[in-house]
């Protein structure tokens, strides 16, 4: 056996070892069903921010977006701005649903959006989109993990095997744990992913010859390039203009990343933090006191800075490795290549990551093994969070609240740790048998998140939305991102049907198409459907939101600069206005123009990053967005689920 094989293993078990001892210890400390689902809303300041950023960024940042970096250049690249998008979405909504949790006893979105319009439709939608969100977000992960062990391993476990063995791991600690194990599994977590990223880039940009050569080598890789945007560049190197008016975005002219196709493809991804799953884990905190750094300093300047830096030196640093073939055929590229890594094909681009973990492998094996484990790491951090969250939402919002209402602690542990089995295995046969359709799901998965956004506006900020026009908004959110997508493609060819449109029509992704037809059907039927009585109930949550998250007195003149700094931030950095970065810092056809002697889209991107984390910190530190409550949060009752007849003893209580 080979020693980077050995190596692997000894990382591994000990890994694992830190894995089950959490799981071990959050079913002793679980006394409760929300000790369990939520950790006793107990989930201190600093395994918030880790275990957060984690979740936030999965084994798709460690293995997927290096490969894409590879396949499309730094147009591609715009899609590391989600380091700050998705953490926007938390500024937006996580501390005033931490209030409305902490006030109301909630565990569940479901238990908040049901009890806030009074109907449970709305609860049974948001248990579908976190199914929907996790099955095929878990499975991605799942299947990645079981690949790159299938590689490092030289075959030794079929990508199928490695698969089921690591996840049997996952499912021990998860389902034995709770929510507790996941938050302290996931601080190493989010460790070893950004240790992981930094190293693996250095290893690169080393292995390339420095940060010079590789810039060199971005330069002949743009003369190469056969695909060219409109405006004669290589899409390398250049977004391909603000919007293309064709029927398929992936089949636009110069690349699919239009500043459009940027922009709706971040809703999509901002749709992570609106998912269910955050929402309980806004719930599991001890006060909203970690939101703020999580956001700001772990995810945006931290994940940012190793995004913009260090990925780019994986992806666009494989070229001038061996990796492209029309590289290693330039004579132009002769003398700057060092042809360590192989040939990679048409599609190949997501063994990347594992070619470049494998140079260390004679050189320093142990590396290799520790570098593995960082991977498995980021590949398991979002899915434990998202198995356990969907198993604490099917056992709260299906069983308990409409099969066994008088469901004991004990037993809704027990069938809490049945679901995270549940969707273990549903992510496993999916990942299994499914294996050409799991990306296309995998892609449904964030845009589903982000159709959650009429519904926390409405219970966070907009009291005049009615439970029909959300419900139904909900509905036809979802159904409208399908069929965007290559998978409701597929579903009307089934039926005998094309598509008219397409996947990503007008290079827009399916998040926003989902989210238009959700908005506007939420807006008219709202606007059709108002009921006093109901208008009446939200305000009760609307009021105490207006007294204990309204932003000071002296601060109110803030909050038009608010708006202006981040609409200006959306459309430069990742909207149509991207397109001045294409030329603003240099030609892309002449390199000797490049003013910071990198590319003008590169530079123009870590110009935005910056400005974006100066935005990030305006609105979670300037207009407290997610800073603690001047006012304390008394709470009305611990946990809506132990009550019974919840909706009744709350009213009562606030009557009193």
């Amino acid at each position: 056996m080979e020693p980077k094989v050995v190596w692997l293993f000894v990382f591994v078990f000990l890994y694992w070892a830190y894995c089950i001892f959490w799981g071990i210890k959050g079913a002793l400390s679980a006394k409760t069903a929300s000790d369990y689902f939520i950790a006793g809303r107990g989930i201190s300041l600093w395994v918030f921010v880790l275990a957060a950023t984690a979740t936030s960024f999965s084994g798709w940042t460690f293995m997927g977006h290096p490969g894409l970096l590879y396949r499309d250049g730094f147009q591609y690249a715009y899609a590391s701005f989600y380091a700050i998008t998705i953490p926007f979405t938390g500024v937006m909504f996580l501390k005033r649903q931490w209030m409305l949790g902490k006030r109301f006893g909630f565990v569940t979105p479901g238990e908040m959006l049901s009890e806030y319009f009074r109907g449970d439709v709305i609860r049974l939608l948001v248990v579908i989109v976190a199914l929907c969100f996790s099955i095929p977000y878990l499975g991605l992960q799942l299947r990645a993990s079981g690949f790159l062990f299938n590689v490092l391993t030289d075959g030794l476990f079929s990508v199928e095997i490695g698969m089921w063995l690591l996840s049997a791991v996952v499912f021990i600690y998860v389902a034995s744990g709770g929510l507790r194990a996941v938050a302290y599994v996931d601080t190493l977590q989010c460790v070893l992913l950004a240790s992981g990223i930094v190293i693996i880039g250095m290893i690169a940009l080393n292995a390339v010859g420095g940060f010079e050569r590789l810039n060199e080598g971005i330069a002949v890789l743009s003369q190469i390039d056969q695909k060219r945007t409109p405006d004669g560049y290589s899409h390398y190197i250049a977004i391909p203009g603000v919007i293309q008016f064709v029927k398929n975005g992936p089949s636009a002219v110069g690349g699919a990343w239009t500043g459009m196709m940027i922009l709706t493809y971040m809703f999509a991804l901002m749709g992570i933090h609106s998912a269910p799953a955050f929402t309980m884990w806004a719930f599991s905190n001890r006060d909203p006191s970690p939101f703020a750094p999580q956001q700001v300093w772990a995810s945006s300047f931290g994940i940012g800075l190793i995004l913009f830096v260090f990925t780019a030196f994986q992806g666009l640093g494989s070229h001038l490795l061996g990796a492209d073939p029309a590289m290693n055929a330039a004579p132009q590229a002769a003398d700057i290549l060092n042809k360590v890594m192989p040939e990679l094909g048409p599609g190949k681009q997501g063994s990347v990551v594992p070619h470049l973990i494998n140079l260390m492998s004679t050189t320093a094996p142990w590396l290799v093994g520790l570098l593995s484990v960082c991977a498995l790491a980021a590949m398991q951090s979002t899915g434990a969070a998202y198995m356990s969250t969907a198993g604490g939402m099917l056992t709260r919002d299906i069983l308990k609240h409409f099969i066994m209402p008088d469901a004991s602690h004990g037993t809704q542990k027990f069938w809490g740790r049945v679901g995270v089995g549940v969707i273990v295995l549903g992510a496993l046969v999916v990942a299994t048998f499914t294996r050409d359709a799991l990306v296309l799901l995998g892609g449904l998965a964030v845009a589903f998140g982000f159709q959650m956004w009429p519904s926390l506006i409405a219970v966070c900020y907009v009291p005049w939305f009615t439970r029909t026009g959300i419900t139904v908004g909900l509905f036809f959110g979802i159904i409208g991102v399908v069929f965007t997508e290559k998978f409701g493609g597929q579903i009307a060819g089934a039926f005998g049907y094309e598509l008219p449109w397409g996947r990503w029509p007008l290079t827009m992704h399916s998040a926003f198409w989902g989210m238009l037809v959700n908005m506007g059907a939420a807006i008219i039927l709202s606007a059709i459907t108002q009921n006093r009585d109901a208008y009446e109930h939200k305000m009760k949550f609307h009021n105490f939101l207006r007294e204990h998250a309204a932003i000071s007195p002296e601060k109110r003149s803030l909050i038009p600069a608010g708006w202006i700094i981040a609409l200006v931030w959306f459309f430069f950095a990742i909207g149509p206005g991207a397109v001045i970065g294409n030329t603003i810092f240099g030609d892309p056809n002449d390199a000797s123009t490049w003013m910071f002697g990198m590319p003008s889209i590169w530079a123009w991107q870590i110009l935005w990053w910056a400005l974006g984390v100066f935005m990030m910190w305006f609105l979670a530190y300037k207009l407290e967005m997610s800073t603690v409550p001047s006012i304390k949060v008394e709470a009305l009752v611990e946990d809506i689920g132990d009550l019974g007849e919840g909706r009744g003893r709350i009213e009562a209580k606030e009557g009193s």
